[in-house]
């Protein structure tokens, strides 16, 4: 009997024992749980706070920048031409500012081509934007390929026949088919590098005339190449020949990276 009941008492003083752990287990679990919580629920504000400060910073560099742009715009004037819209202005200023900081730039003339509009429109523009001036404004000929009256679609490979949007810079003058033309050079890999290799240039046409537009609803178009009329191509390759920003818009370009821009 005495052994038994030793037996039955080291039994109960053991399970005593095994009770009072496992109490103490079940306490700190829950608090392990709300430790281990508390910690992730830290980690994820954290990182919120991150995101959420790298997007403050890239939304205030947007609205700097957006901000300078208007009033570059609302200073610029007009010469009794209408300017350009101005989100077609503010997608040229972002490249035009990211070109000019790199040092690239000859001048400080911004060309810019409204792809948006119809070929029966001037829809080119010449800013000269330290005097905050439109110097030139132009019928602009898109690819055969492109459109009709709209050009709507583009294309950076040779034999399309088709307009590359996008920014460039203008190149050298030459003497070619088409009398003195102007050579580009593409500044954005995939949507207009290709611009010297399909030979896309600025130069004069007879095909890009109003009574053309009036006659079959838009003027001629080209192989590619953002031609102009006769009259005033010898004024506009002077004027913004030998590295200037040149900038074709269209709404279906968007996501411009500066960092992105061909050297």
């Amino acid at each position: 009997m005495l052994f038994f009941d030793l037996l039955i008492n080291t039994f109960e003083a053991f399970n005593y024992q095994l009770t009072i752990r496992l109490l103490m287990m079940y306490r700190i679990i829950p608090i392990l749980i709300i430790v281990l919580f508390s910690f992730s629920s830290y980690e994820s504000s954290r990182n919120d706070f991150r995101d959420v400060k790298t997007k403050s910073v890239a939304s205030n560099r947007s609205n700097s920048l957006e901000f300078r742009c208007k009033s570059v715009y609302e200073a610029i004037d007009s010469n009794q031409f209408s300017l350009p819209k101005f989100d077609v202005f503010l997608a040229a200023f972002q490249g035009y500012e990211a070109i000019k900081q790199q040092g690239r730039l000859n001048n400080d003339l911004l060309t810019v081509i409204d792809f948006s509009l119809p070929s029966t429109e001037e829809r080119l523009w010449v800013i000269d934007m330290q005097c905050q001036q439109v110097v030139l404004k132009s019928l602009v000929a898109h690819g055969r390929n492109s459109g009709s009256a709209y050009a709507t679609d583009f294309s950076n490979e040779k034999e399309s026949f088709k307009s590359s949007l996008g920014f460039y810079l203008t190149g050298e003058v030459y003497n070619g088919k088409h009398g003195m033309s102007m050579r580009l050079d593409g500044l954005e890999y995939g949507i207009n590098h290709k611009a010297r290799e399909r030979a896309v240039v600025v130069h004069g046409a007879e095909y890009v005339n109003e009574k053309l537009a009036q006659k079959q609803g838009y003027i001629g178009r080209s192989l590619g190449c953002p031609a102009v009329p006769i009259a005033v191509h010898l004024q506009l390759i002077q004027l913004i020949k030998n590295k200037s920003c040149l900038f074709i818009y269209h709404p279906s370009h968007k996501n411009f990276q500066a960092t992105k821009l061909l050297s």
